[in-house]
Order: structure tokens, then sequence, then C-alpha cells
């Protein structure tokens, strides 16, 4: 039996990392503890029902087993893109209010992120992996731009405003990518420190070196008298689609059945878990096309084999999981560390076409990548995950990774801002081992969370726009009338208590009972019109004072 509060032990371990008395176990199990540290590890672009623990038939164990030991969110949010989530998250403020409503801009650099605030109160602190928060300079000509992000074209310029680069905003170590995924095997903007990594080794892989380098982290850290803060950002699995041979391997004739079979089956673990109810309705494949029996042999083992790749990125991060958690566990760190596990926004609908932008057009060798039409072609399906090819999951599966959420990745609908997120803290959880919670959160509360068990303060100019979940941590229940706000790209979303308000950028507002109808199949807007007037009102305001306070704000410079 726990005999403190959550908060009496919340107010202990925050003495300024002195060696504190701290229940975690019961009233004779009296250790010293110090403030918690902090591990964050994102996927990008993982679906909602990916894991095993959210229903999915990827092998997940190392993930699965954090759920089993930890806290599973049934209702956690996100902000529907890579950019705009990394943003709140490191902030704690809605992505409007730090610069970032728009796709690859610059974080705001006045405004502190929450590491900054923990730096200040005595943390070491480290990332490793997608940054994606600094914007790329512009070139002469897209084709430059192309040859830059090939490795055939060397600019001799910083990836970006190198004063917006993690080790500028709180970090004192990064191993990572400052601009989006564009290549996993040669992964262009490699940045250690501030420093541009020019090559890399024959047999590299992005989320192996995320790995390693957390590992070797983790190690520093822990030899310092003081607790950490790490972000662990893999890029996996983000298009394009790259995986290890023996990873793709596991996965052969997984997915052979097809899209609506593997959607089923995913939704009836779920029910079974209890990530959904049971009675909830699944609702259609999201995507326009969607019928596995219309698809010729050929073109059936085309998609079975991207959703391999997909599944072998996972397995991979999952790996790195494991990892990390040994290392945690070898240095004596776990039992006293807070370790989060989400992903950035729902699975991506995008097929990368041509090059340009964010995407390469072949290797640092000379080769080309190819394209989905060109993967489809006889023997080139068998290249599918090679770093020659380049494609996407696609819509069909996007959905599939999503179940039973409506949409994807860059929506406002719950498939594109539903994320899974695990917390584990064997010292200080006050849940039952494996429970789940349908408390509404947001990455925008894990700034505050982070700042409550660190015992830390925002510094001056802080933006927190979330509340702390370390009550749910220990139990409680959150206000369940809160409001969540979406917009991005034209989709916009709000939600408050059971009801959810989602519109595409060229569709009307739709209103749903996201408590019984997670997917978002039923609209009741005529039947509750009241209900959505309401919420939609609630939203234009607030659009209206971020946006609002963003103009104010460039005025005054």
């Amino acid at each position: 039996m726990r005999t403190k509060s959550f908060v009496e032990f919340c107010l202990a371990v925050a003495v300024s990392g002195a060696a504190v008395a701290a229940d975690v176990g019961n009233a004779a199990d009296e250790r010293p503890a110090r403030r918690p540290n902090i591990v964050v590890v994102m996927a990008d672009d993982m679906g909602y029902s990916d894991a095993g623990c959210y229903g999915g038939e990827v092998e997940t164990p190392n993930i699965d087993a954090l759920a089993s030991e930890g806290v599973r969110f049934t209702s956690f949010y996100n902000c529907s893109r890579c950019c705009q989530t990394r943003a709140s998250m490191v902030t704690g403020a809605y992505p409007h209010r730090v610069g970032m409503a728009e796709f690859g801009q610059t974080m705001d650099r006045t405004v502190p992120t929450v590491v900054e605030s923990l730096k200040t109160a005595g943390y070491s602190t480290g990332m490793v992996g997608k940054w994606h928060l600094t914007k790329l300079p512009a070139t002469d000509n897209e084709q430059d731009r192309i040859r830059w992000m090939n490795h055939r074209l060397d600019l001799n310029i910083p990836f970006g405003d190198i004063r917006s680069y993690p080790t500028r905003r709180g970090f004192e170590k990064f191993y990572g990518i400052i601009w989006g995924v564009v290549d996993h095997f040669d992964p262009f903007s490699l940045t250690d420190g501030e420093q541009p990594v020019p090559e890399v080794p024959e047999d590299f892989y992005f989320t192996d070196a995320i790995t390693r380098r957390s590992v070797d982290q983790i190690e520093e850290f822990s030899q310092r008298d003081k607790p950490f803060m790490m972000y662990v950002a893999y890029t996996a699995p983000h298009w394009p689609l790259h995986a290890r041979q023996e990873d793709i391997a596991k996965y052969s004739g997984r997915y052979d059945a097809g899209w609506e079979s593997i959607r089923k089956s995913r939704s009836q673990r779920q029910a079974e878990l209890g990530v959904i109810p049971a009675d909830a309705p699944l609702g259609e494949n999201s995507a326009r096309r969607s019928n596995w029996e219309r698809l010729s042999p050929r073109q059936q083992r085309f998609q079975a084999a991207k959703m391999e790749v997909h599944a072998a990125m996972i397995d991979r991060v999952d790996q790195g999981v494991g990892q990390i958690v040994e290392k945690l566990r070898s240095t004596g760190q776990l039992e006293n560390t807070v370790v989060f596990f989400l992903s950035d926004n729902g699975a991506s609908p995008e097929i990368p076409g041509h090059a340009g932008y964010d995407r390469n057009g072949g290797t640092r060798d000379g080769r080309d990548s190819l394209r989905e039409a060109e993967l489809r072609r006889g023997d080139n399906v068998e290249k599918v995950g090679t770093e020659e090819s380049y494609a996407g999951i696609g819509p069909s599966w996007a959905s599939v990774s999503n179940t039973p959420l409506r949409y994807w990745k860059g929506e406002s609908y719950d498939g594109g801002c539903r994320t899974p997120m695990i917390v584990h803290w064997p010292a200080g959880l006050r849940v039952a081992a494996g429970e789940m919670t349908s408390e509404v959160g947001h990455v925008i509360d894990l700034a505050p969370t982070w700042l409550e068990l660190a015992g830390a303060e925002p510094l001056p100019g802080s933006l927190l726009d979330g509340v702390s979940l370390a009550p749910v941590l220990a139990g409680k229940v959150l206000d369940k009338e809160r409001t969540l706000y979406f917009d991005h790209q034209g989709g916009h979303g709000v939600r408050k208590g059971r009801w959810k308000a989602s519109k595409l950028s060229r569709g009307d507002w739709q209103l749903f009972d996201i408590v019984a109808d997670p997917a978002e199949t039923r609209d009741l807007a005529e039947s509750r019109r009241p209900v959505l007037d309401a919420l939609v009102q609630q939203w234009d305001s607030w659009l209206e004072q971020v946006s609002s306070e963003r103009k104010k704000e460039f005025a005054a410079r």
C-alpha cells in the first residue's frame, strides 16, 4: 500500500535534485530518490493501432511491456502533423502561438522551450533524432535543392538558422536531422551538435543510429549527480519505406489478406483489450478505393509488400525501445525514470511522387529512386524497402494503421490527431500496472507535466496552453470539460467532453459523440445543432485569439 499522496511525492522529489525520502513501495520501503529522469520516445507517422498493445499485429514486445507495466492513454491528442506536434510538445503551446501554424517553418526563438526550463532547473538534457523545427534555407532552384538532398551538392551552408538548432533551444547534446525525413539509410541534414555529418558508414540505418546515440547519452548522463531529460525522436515509420531486410522478412505474407481483413482484426483486438468500446462502430475504410478483391495478384503483392516494410520499420523502433529500457535498467535509472512513448500524428496516406521540397531524387552514388509507378512493375516490387525505393503506404493502409479512427495525418479528424501514448514510471505511478485511462490529454500537456514532476518553474515568456497530467498518473480525474482545438491546412476540429466537431478543408462541420463513436461514423450535426454551434463558436474565437496574438507579436518586432 502506497501511503504518501502523489502531491507529497512530487514536492519531495523537487528539492533541487537533493536526495529525499520517497515512498515507492510501502511505508517500510523508504529509500533516497532524486527528481525523476524524463525520457520521451516519439515515433514518426505511426498509426494509432500499429503497436500490439493498441490492437496491432506488428511485433512490439518492448512497447507492449511499457504498457503492461505503465498506463495507456486512449484519448491522447497531437497536432496532426510532425512540425506542429513537435513544436507544441517542447513549448507547451499551440503551434499557432510559436510560429508553427504552417508546415516547415522555424519555431519562434523568443518563446522558451520546456527543455530550457528543465536545464535551468538542473537537468542534463539531450536529444537524438528528428528536430524539424528549423526552416531549410532556400536554394537558387529546385534542382539544387534536390541535388543537395541527394548528397550530390554541398552548398557549404547550415541546414537553417543555427540559432534555432536544438543545441540553442535547451539541449546540451544533439545528434540527428535538422530537416524532415529524406532517406533512412543516408539521411539528409544529419548533424552532430551543430556540425554537419558529411558521410555515414556503409551499413548505416538511422533508427539504429538513433538508438545507439540514445543509449550512449543515457550512459553519460547516468554518471552525473543530477537528473536528465532525453528526447528520442525516431524517424520511422515515416516514408520513404526503408527497412532492414531481416526485419522485412519477419512480416512476409503477414498482409496478404488485405486492408479490410487486417483492419477488422485490429478492431476486434482493440475491443478485447478495451482500447475502444466493444459496441463502437468501425465505419468504412477512409480511402476512396479500398476494395482489395479488385486488385490483380501483382497489385496485391505490391500493396502487401509496402505494409510489410511499414511493420518492419516499427519493429526496429521497438527493438530500440528495448535497448533504451535495458540501458536505463543496467545503469540503475529505470526505477525513477518517467518514460513517455507516443507518435507525432496518425499514419500518413501520402505516396511521395516526384522529388522536391522534402523528398530526394536518388542516392549519393547516383542511383535514381524508384517511385510508386516504377516499383509496381515486374521485379521492382522486390526493391520495396531498399534505399533504391521511395514509397509510402498510401491511404488504404493508413486507414488500417489508424484503426478505428477516421482519416489520417494532416486531418483534424481523430485519425490525424489522436495518438497512442504510454507512460511508464515504476517509482511514481499511482495506478495499477497495465491500466488504460480515457482521460483526455494533448501534447501541449506534456511540458507542464514535466515541469511539475521536476519541481521546476517555466522560464519567463513561456506559453503553456496545456495542463499537467500528473494527477492522472496519480489515478485522479482531470476536468472533463476542458476544450481542445485543432487547425491544420484547412482541416479543423474541437473537442469538449464527449463531443467532437471535425471538418475537412472542403467539407462542412460534423459532430460526433467521440466517446461512444471514436471512429466518427455518425454525424449528429442535425440532431444536436446547438452543441455543434457552440463548439464551432468556441473554435472561431480560439483561432481569432491565437491569430491576433501572432499579428501583435510580429508588429512589435
